[in-house]
């Protein structure tokens, strides 16, 4: 976490900003920059259109610096302009989906169901711990806003209500000061915001990622993340479920196919997943577990990135598997249509391949 500046030392920066001086900007948006990318996300459900909004609001903001006259915080500011950046983006697309939402789940003898590139997938996000983005008078100050379920969550929200409900409930912007950014009323925020926790009334989990992993530990964690990566490895089908809850959900966007139940979740990795050669990384998405899975390339004769299963834990097992899929898992005609996250192994810090195992 960046250390914040004085008022005086902010205000220096600002009037050094004000007249061209971009080191001086830079100071003072750097700062920001994380918190800003993470709430654009929870708009967005997106990382990719994250850095397009905060991008835009990094211009914005140089092009009306001259016209702050510091009526508000310059965080209030920059998060009215981030805000509306990532309002204009929500607005010109529908909400973003993952495929547990988007249909029923696929039953035995099914056919794996192709891409589709006219949905807009929700992304895992690159950030294990964003909690100390949440104001410690927030509702929600405990929860993690980042988990993938409670994004899903707020996408079913209009953009107008999510972004309403993420700058009281999460960020734990005043009504008054949420009114500002947003150009409206104090009414129309709180109205805003007793539709969006009825909305939501439902759809956020019991108990968030954050203290399932805190009750399972450390240590246990990197064994249930080894044991899940040598299943897979190893193509054992009764270690893999022996990891699973009976009502296991496993979901692969952009994908439309996916499974509930041991049974059938089964059919579908015997099938499907354990015939190939994989090696495994252990990383954190969305503050949740996650492993990354590098799929063998016979002609490259290396692996490369193939999946990142993001992992729901419920009681000390895996409740739901989200595998976001690469290039490297599709076939040739899949690639020329359909839609993956860019750079998404980078965005994790993960190697872009590995080596074959040593013979």
């Amino acid at each position: 976490m960046t250390m914040s500046l004085s008022p005086t030392d902010e205000q220096q920066l600002i009037r050094s900003a004000q007249e061209g001086d971009d080191v001086a900007f830079r100071s003072l948006v750097e700062q920001r920059r994380a918190e800003l990318h993470a709430h654009c996300y929870r708009i967005l459900a997106s990382a990719d259109d994250a850095d397009d909004a905060v991008q835009d609001t990094l211009l914005r903001a140089w092009r009306a610096l001259p016209q702050f006259e510091s009526r508000s915080s310059l965080r209030t500011w920059l998060f009215k302009i981030a805000s509306n950046a990532a309002l204009d983006i929500a607005l010109r697309r529908t909400r973003r989906e993952l495929p547990i939402e988007f249909g029923p789940p696929s039953g035995s003898g099914q056919p794996l169901g192709g891409p589709v590139t006219e949905i807009a997938w929700i992304g895992p996000y690159a950030v294990a711990d964003v909690t100390w983005q949440s104001h410690p008078d927030s509702s929600y100050a405990k929860r993690e806003s980042i988990e993938l379920a409670y994004v899903a969550a707020l996408q079913h929200l209009p953009a107008h209500q999510r972004t309403v409900f993420i700058l009281r409930e999460v960020l734990g912007f005043r009504a008054a000061e949420t009114a500002e950014i947003l150009d409206t009323s104090v009414a129309a925020v709180n109205s805003s915001l007793q539709r969006a926790r009825a909305g939501l009334s439902g759809r956020i989990p019991q108990v968030s990622q954050p203290v399932e992993l805190q009750s399972v530990g450390d240590v246990a964690l990197a064994e249930l993340a080894a044991r899940y990566a040598r299943a897979i490895e190893e193509a054992d089908i009764d270690g893999l479920l022996s990891l699973l809850t009976d009502d296991i959900s496993w979901s692969m966007p952009p994908i439309t196919s996916w499974y509930r139940g041991r049974e059938e979740v089964a059919e579908f990795l015997v099938g499907n997943v354990l015939p190939e050669r994989w090696r495994h990384l252990t990383t954190r998405a969305n503050g949740q577990l996650a492993v990354a899975g590098y799929l063998f390339d016979s002609e490259e004769k290396r692996f490369l990135p193939g999946a990142l299963d993001v992992l729901e834990l419920r009681g000390g097992r895996v409740a739901a598997v989200t595998g976001f899929l690469t290039y490297a898992a599709m076939t040739p005609l899949e690639r020329e249509t359909h839609t993956v996250p860019s750079r998404l192994f980078d965005r994790f810090g993960l190697p872009e391949s590995l080596p074959e195992w040593p013979k």
